[in-house]
């Protein structure tokens, strides 16, 4: 089973005619998750044909405005639709601050559960958990504290194989003991182990996702082996002078931490919108990793 990330903003600061800030979903596993919230996600979800209704899970990587703003509309939208289901939102400790002080002023509470769940570690922690995933932050480089997200699956269970069932006649009762890892006892006593019955599950799947952040390799073994990556890469090699102040990276920094990492995948976003073109960036990255590929506004990765 395949992840699908949208992207709905990948460029950094203001916003423009054709360009939005931060903002992703990523499917994975029956869930619809949010990851950031720039000006304008909730219409980037429209244009997109996002169901506000399956999003029940926010993760906000820091309180600059590229990658916030968005939730306090997106939060009232919510309400006018008269949502009812709990929304959980992960983010820096004062977001819950941020937000419900604007719901006080307009005297807008909502009408469902706004559960914030609020960090300040600045050690990678498991922040969401079920039967099928993880979520785990990556403590990133910024001005201000800042987290990446790593999204993984769990271990599935293992597939049957149909023609070891077919062949020693096991009734379909028994199948959901055998896909959980049971042994099989054959009615004259001889005894079929798991790895008879069944196949390997499928490999588990991850994503990281890392903006905004200087290059930092501590984050490297949180990341390693990822199947993608998204990585930041507000500038080129030419203005890298800029990176060390602002705490960014250029397409060459993200490229490096993806060879570390020996990730799957490289996406490059968080363009600056000094760049009229972003191919510069994909070209600067691939001297030094690849596959690497480009965000886009719209644009619909499969991992």
């Amino acid at each position: 089973m395949s992840m699908k990330l949208h992207i709905l903003g990948c460029y950094a600061a203001t916003p423009r005619t054709l360009s939005n800030p931060t903002a992703q979903v990523l499917e994975i596993r029956n869930h619809l998750f949010l990851i950031d919230c720039g000006e304008g996600t909730q219409v980037q979800l429209r244009k997109n044909k996002v169901k506000f209704s399956r999003i029940q899970h926010i993760f906000i990587s820091h309180l600059h405005g590229d990658h916030f703003f968005g939730l306090p509309g997106l939060i009232s939208t919510f309400r006018l639709l008269g949502r009812e289901k709990e929304l959980h939102v992960y983010g820096p400790k004062g977001i819950k601050e941020a937000i419900t002080l604007l719901m006080k002023l307009g005297n807008s509470w909502t009408n469902y559960p706004l559960i914030f769940h609020e960090l300040d570690s600045k050690e990678s922690q498991i922040i969401f958990e079920d039967e099928k995933l993880t979520v785990t932050t990556i403590p990133l480089d910024h001005r201000i504290y800042t987290n990446g997200f790593l999204f993984m699956e769990k271990i599935g269970d293992r597939k049957l194989d149909v023609q070891a069932m077919a062949k020693y006649r096991i009734d379909k009762q028994y199948f959901g003991e055998i896909k959980k890892g049971s042994d099989y006892t054959l009615p004259d006593g001889i005894i079929l182990t798991n790895d008879q019955l069944t196949l390997d599950p499928p490999p588990i799947k991850s994503y990281a996702y890392c903006s905004d952040t200087g290059y930092f390799e501590n984050i490297i073994p949180l990341i390693r082996n990822s199947d993608a990556l998204y990585h930041e890469a507000t500038f080129l090699d030419s203005e890298a002078h800029y990176s060390a102040t602002t705490k960014h990276s250029t397409a060459k920094q993200a490229a490096t931490i993806a060879k570390k990492a020996e990730v799957g995948r490289l996406i490059l976003g968080h363009f600056s919108t000094r760049y009229k073109n972003t191919e510069p960036f994909q070209a600067e990255a691939s001297t030094i990793f690849n596959p690497v590929e480009l965000a886009e506004d719209g644009k619909v990765f499969e991992i």
